[in-house]
């Protein structure tokens, strides 16, 4: 199974970005994994959120044959085991690339947003983008040590 992983923006933060090159790097001895960087999807004030962008018609095109999993105060909540099995059930359906989008400052519109297979939430705590996505890698690597059985997970 493929993990791809698209977030808007870059990382500022060099701390930041060293902890999400490491955990990059750990992910990809259990999984293909790519991290891409893209400039935000739409601006404030441009759309109602009623509709999809046309950068949001071109990016879900390309997502059309991957499970997207959007990041989201409104999704669901697991813990790290829950999210392993989910993530182990992914692979056993025959999921070939799961996708995970981590949106802007401004988050996702409704109508983008209804195009998930899943809405996830890492908290209920706001966190920034750049350490959303440091803990995304973080619980994605997490997961896949569980599912094998590593000490890291403890």
């Amino acid at each position: 199974m493929r993990i791809r992983i698209i977030w808007e923006g870059k990382t500022k933060d060099a701390h930041l970005r060293a902890l999400q090159g490491d955990y990059r790097e750990r992910i990809a001895h259990f999984s293909d994994v790519t991290v891409q960087e893209t400039p935000s999807a739409r601006r404030p004030g441009h759309s109602d959120g009623k509709k999809l962008s046309a950068a949001e018609r071109r990016l879900l095109e390309k997502l059309s044959s991957s499970s997207k999993v959007f990041l989201d105060p409104r999704g669901r909540e697991w813990t790290s085991e829950e999210f392993a099995e989910w993530l182990g059930q992914q692979a056993l359906r025959g999921t070939r690339e799961l996708t995970f989008l981590v949106g802007g400052p401004d988050g996702f519109s409704a109508a983008f947003r209804e195009q998930a297979d899943l809405l996830l939430s890492l908290s209920r705590m706001t966190l920034t983008s750049e350490w959303a996505r440091t803990l995304l890698l973080e619980q994605i690597y997490r997961g896949f040590t569980i599912l094998r059985g590593y000490p890291y997970s403890r």
